[in-house]
């Protein structure tokens, strides 16, 4: 079983079509569309000189999940990041759970 943005976000909002384009507008946070444009130049290189498109395809959906949760829920990424910021900084310990085992009491396999 993968990971499938239904399964991280309930919710209303429309999710954003699964095409470069779409998933760039849909990121909100700076952070995330400083990420996206440095991983496009990226696989893009790596698709030019392989000749496979794989790479290219789960960057795609990588980043298609992040978009969906950009839609449902930008104050949630923003607050991610900052906390991220902080944990790498080494200003905040870390507490609680990993992703991978939140992920795992939900069924979800990583």
């Amino acid at each position: 079983m993968t990971v499938q943005p239904h399964d991280l976000m309930p919710g209303d909002s429309p999710l954003p079509e699964k095409n470069l384009r779409a998933i760039r507008a849909a990121l909100v946070v700076p952070q995330d569309r400083e990420a996206f444009d440095s991983g496009l130049k990226a696989v893009l290189h790596e698709a030019r000189v392989s000749l496979d498109l794989g790479a290219l395809n789960a960057f795609v959906h990588r980043w298609w999940i992040s978009a969906c949760d950009s839609v449902r829920d930008p104050e949630g990424r923003r607050q991610m990041h900052i906390r991220a910021g902080e944990i790498m900084a080494g200003d905040v310990a870390h507490e609680g759970k990993s992703w991978r085992e939140i992920l795992a009491a939900r069924g979800i396999d990583v």
